[in-house]
């Protein structure tokens, strides 16, 4: 198949054994349509590489935060390996459009679903560490889970911030606001803006309200940060 070799050259990695690789990619709704059997599915790489993400962030944040308390640790390592944040991390490898799905779960955004990319992409680092090792393992982690985290820090926890920060600094009161709303129920898409006062701000996109709205949030931040640093 094409599709794992062109995610092998994304992720800088390739596997001598592609049977794994192609088991990571692999859904429960597709392995169930084509009778593959039972634990032909991603759901036990999944739940290997889940503790090899645990370890590999425990000792990156122990490290990076000296002074950090174990219950402050243990509560960004929480947020950081969260389905909404591995899911985050899949946009930079498009890991949605690898996935082997069974055809109703294709039909119904599954490519999109938070639950089942974060499922994959811990599949996928449980897949390298059985063929390549723990080296390999937790050099992917550090590349596309672990980089860049206080930009995705304010992603992760951009509604609270950008609470905080209206209340501190910005004069008008913060709410979302509904420009869309479109798909069957089984597949609904909504579309928010962010306003502050009758200031419209970022506009983000998702399957429910509450992820359209964080989306809004986030590019609020981004757009308010930008405002900062022109000259007055």
């Amino acid at each position: 198949m094409k599709l794992p070799q062109e995610f092998e050259e994304k992720i800088g990695y390739h596997f001598e054994n592609e049977k794994l690789l192609l088991q990571a990619l692999t859904h429960s709704s597709y392995a169930n349509e084509h009778h593959m059997g039972r634990l032909a599915d991603n759901e036990r790489l999944e739940f290997l590489g889940d503790a090899v993400l645990e370890i590999t962030a425990s000792e990156f944040l122990f490290h990076r935060y000296p002074g950090h308390p174990e219950g402050e640790l243990t509560r960004l390592r929480a947020s950081m390996v969260c389905e909404p944040a591995l899911a985050f991390c899949t946009r930079e490898l498009e890991l949605g459009r690898y996935l082997l799905l069974g055809k109703g779960e294709d039909q119904t955004g599954g490519r999109e679903r938070k639950s089942i990319l974060s499922d994959a992409l811990e599949a996928v680092i449980g897949a390298i560490y059985l063929d390549g090792g723990f080296a390999n393992a937790k050099e992917f982690i550090h590349r596309f889970v672990l980089n860049d985290i206080e930009h995705k820090q304010l992603f992760f926890d951009s509604k609270t911030i950008l609470q905080e920060l209206v209340q501190g600094n910005h004069g008008g009161e913060l709410s979302y606001f509904l420009l869309k709303e479109e798909g069957p129920d089984h597949n609904k898409k909504f579309v928010v803006e962010a306003r502050i006062g009758s200031v419209p701000y970022g506009t983000g996109s998702g399957r429910t309200k509450k992820s359209a709205e964080q989306e809004a949030a986030y590019h609020t931040l981004l757009q308010l940060k930008e405002q900062e640093k022109k000259p007055q």
